[in-house]
């Protein structure tokens, strides 16, 4: 036995350091963490458990001499802040990272076991993409990933994290996942490398241009979060499972009451500029409402027009929406609509109740815009609204006109309660453009069009632009005081925590993709 153990503790120590000391070396060189060392950094001290260590490739035939153990990538599972999670890390030391069969069959088993424990999945994403020398067996082992990716969306949280190259076929998983975190400099995603891209349409383009952290985080949307290093970015991860829930069974975990919920919030009183056409930040409102200032956005580099983000309330996770008039005056445009509808799923996915704050002039006019399709990523906002079946509270602060207001979850698209602020406007179109319109003719008799227009303009202004019509009709519940707005959303929320709402049977809704 004595024999057998020793064995087993050579094979073990084998596994450990199956990276040769010049791919640690450059590992290092470059700034970034081994396999184990992220891991390690990322769960509960002592509170990880290994699977498939002493797995190796199977693949002699295909001129693979080396056959070292774990294949490449580590698995298993473990504990953040004490809740289980199960995670993969691809090891860039062993075969550069690259999918083999066996890479893959541990990750089939790892995925297989987050969805029937109901747990987040984190993937650690540093390979060289498919090993070449196992040919189609790599590609079909990719298939049973994706195949893995599609069953547990919506089910638990899938988290991607690129911590070093993610090219090719690679780059589809991370996609279907929930949330992409990414580093500046040492994380890169594309579908085909720069030299390709040479070949092909004659650009020049560097690594970080193509398929860099900031590229994907302002330019394609494909990373939701971006950090300056590795730990930093680990920890990011660390505080958005905070305000997840292990699976769509179960609700977010609850925080630490710090904040009063009676607290006012009298800055917003004054917030808002005299002019309606000035803007403000819709940062200042979240902040002041939420519990403690926080607020982690979603996407902050990209769609600026709309802002989303998760916070708590009460001590409760809620995702938050709002348009933004700091940036083309919270215009709903293709790239917000898709980033809204997106994080609204998933919310309505997670049990995570939805606060939204509406100031949209509308959506952006242009024949671009329209070429490319805002009908269509319009509608997917409208759509994601239509099925979500969690609380819903929604906050007009200024502008709400046109389908922009109905989208921006509105009492006919199932919001559960509406609040408006004294200065809300509820309207078709805004004044100037009303007038325009529908006295066409009598400012062209007129013999002073111009006074006569600011006479119009005024008219409609007191008519038209605030939220009294709008709360006489019901579509608005309250007309509220900003400063009462915490109170008032926290209420709700509390109101709201027994909602119950079914949906007709069905395989599936068709989204307007």
């Amino acid at each position: 036995m004595r024999a057998r153990l020793d064995e087993l503790r050579e094979r073990r120590e084998a596994a450990l350091n199956a990276g040769s000391e010049r791919a640690v070396e450059r590992q290092h060189s470059k700034g970034k963490m081994l396999a184990r060392e992220r891991i390690d950094y990322l769960l509960d001290e002592g509170s990880f458990h290994e699977l498939d260590m002493l797995a190796r490739h199977r693949a002699h035939a295909a001129g693979l001499d080396e056959h070292p153990y774990t294949d490449g990538v580590i698995t298993g599972w473990g504990t953040i802040d004490g809740r289980k999670v199960f995670v993969f890390s691809q090891d860039f030391t062993v075969f550069g990272g690259a999918l083999g069969e066996v890479f893959a069959e541990k990750i089939h088993k790892v995925m297989d076991l987050a969805l029937r424990t109901g747990a987040p999945m984190i993937g650690l994403n540093d390979g060289a993409g498919a090993r070449i020398q196992e040919g189609v067996v790599s590609l079909a082992s990719y298939g049973g990933i994706f195949h893995r990716n599609v069953k547990s969306s919506g089910v638990i949280p899938q988290i991607s994290v690129i911590l070093g190259p993610c090219a090719g076929g690679a780059v589809y998983s991370p996609a279907m996942t929930d949330f992409i975190f990414m580093v500046r400099e040492s994380s890169h995603m594309f579908i085909t490398g720069p030299d390709v891209v040479k070949t092909v349409t004659g650009a020049d383009v560097t690594l970080e241009e193509l398929g860099g952290a900031m590229s994907h985080a302002s330019k394609s949307g494909v990373a939701t979060f971006v950090s300056e290093d590795e730990q930093a970015c680990l920890d990011e991860v660390k505080y958005l499972l905070s305000f997840l829930p292990a699976n769509n069974m179960e609700h977010p975990p609850a925080g630490e009451q710090t904040d009063d919920p009676d607290r006012e919030c009298p800055e917003l009183d004054d917030l808002l500029p005299d002019s309606p056409n000035q803007p403000y930040d819709m940062h200042q409102v979240i902040r002041s409402v939420v519990d403690d200032g926080e607020f982690m956005e979603y996407f902050p580099h990209w769609a600026k027009s709309v802002l989303c983000g998760f916070s708590r309330l009460d001590g409760q996770t809620v995702g938050i929406v709002g348009n933004q008039p700091m940036s083309f005056a919270g215009v709903l445009d293709i790239e917000s609509s898709e980033k809204a509808a997106r994080f609204v799923r998933t919310c309505d996915a997670f049990n995570i109740p939805l606060v939204v704050f509406v100031d949209v002039p509308g959506f952006l006019p242009g024949v671009n815009q329209e070429h490319d399709g805002i009908i269509r990523h319009g509608a997917k906002l409208l759509y994601a609204f239509c099925e979500a079946t969690v609380p819903r509270i929604q906050v007009i602060t200024r502008k709400a006109y046109g389908g922009a207001y109905v989208v921006m979850n509105s009492k006919s698209v199932g919001a559960d309660l509406a609040f408006a602020w004294p200065s809300a406007e509820l309207a078709v179109m805004g004044p100037q453009g009303a007038v325009e319109i529908v006295y066409r003719r009598e400012l062209q008799q007129a013999a002073d069009p111009v006074a006569r227009r600011a006479e119009l303009v005024a008219e409609y202004t007191e008519r038209y632009a605030n939220p009294y019509a709008a709360a006489e009709r019901g579509f608005v519940d309250d007309v509220i005081e900003p400063s009462q707005t915490r109170r008032k959303v926290i209420a709700g929320l509390r109101a709201l925590r027994s909602k119950r709402e079914d949906l007709p049977k069905r395989k599936h809704g068709n989204v307007p993709l």
